[in-house]
């Protein structure tokens, strides 16, 4: 299929059908008052992990990341979004608890700087990753220690001018597949590869690469994203959220 790279406005009664994945993006700088707004829909626990950050524009994006991804799934399941109880896997990825309205409803999502993804789906496992382009840290050489042989290869074949793209383009996919699986570090970052070169499809290699598909999505100017979804043939519904969304 086509990857999507259309952002909408939030239509009014989303429902997920069963190979959807709908995907949000949101600015994390908004102001005051919807600042304030959002933190209200955070657990005690969500403001103590709030309140233990020393910067205030670290400490205000992840209150408003935190605020629309509860103000979502609110939406999707029917219910206060300060009534959705969140539980956490052994290795730090979000699900909601098992006494969920909708137990199969399945979701990730990821913030750099001011820009933030999150992504919905029905009975498969999906993880989803955001970077903002930063030339310095493309060429710190990190891909020595944390990509594959193959990832290293390509990514050195690339002119200087198409390297950074190239880095967060293997970043963004390598994260999104660690999230989606679900395992944390216990998965080998140089055990699978996945394409880097721009504008080429987003491809992945692994031992269970059947299980998954990878598709890119595009947040805006100086970002890229990937995202990774079991199954296969899904569409991808592209909305902007905005507090209004409903």
């Amino acid at each position: 299929m086509t990857e999507n790279t259309i952002w909408h406005p939030a239509a009014a009664g989303l429902q997920l059908g069963s190979n959807e994945v709908h995907v949000w993006r949101s600015t994390l700088d908004v102001d005051a008052a919807v600042q304030e707004r959002l933190s209200e829909l955070l657990s005690s626990a969500e403001r103590e992990r709030a309140a233990r950050f020393i910067f205030e524009r670290d400490r205000s994006r992840f209150t408003v990341a935190r605020g629309i991804l509860r103000h979502l799934l609110g939406r999707y399941l029917g219910e206060p979004p300060q009534d959705v109880v969140l539980a956490t896997l052994a290795h730090g990825k979000p699900i909601l608890a098992a006494t969920s309205k909708i137990p199969g409803l399945h979701f990730n999502f990821s913030h750099s700087h001011q820009f933030a993804l999150f992504a919905f789906c029905l009975e498969h496992e999906v993880g989803i990753d955001i970077e903002k382009i930063r030339p310095e840290v493309a060429f710190e050489r990190i891909e020595t220690r944390y990509f594959s042989a193959t990832e290293r290869a390509e990514l050195e074949s690339l002119p200087s001018d198409l390297r950074p793209e190239g880095f967060f383009l293997c970043w963004t996919r390598k994260e999104a597949y660690v999230k989606a699986r679900g395992d944390g570090l216990n998965i080998p970052l140089e055990s699978f590869s996945v394409s880097l070169t721009p504008g080429k499809p987003a491809a992945l290699k692994s031992s269970d690469e059947e299980r998954w598909s990878l598709y890119s999505v595009t947040p805006g100017a100086g970002f890229v994203a990937a995202l990774v979804v079991e199954g296969r043939g899904h569409q991808l519904p592209q909305w902007d959220w905005n507090e209004t969304s409903r």
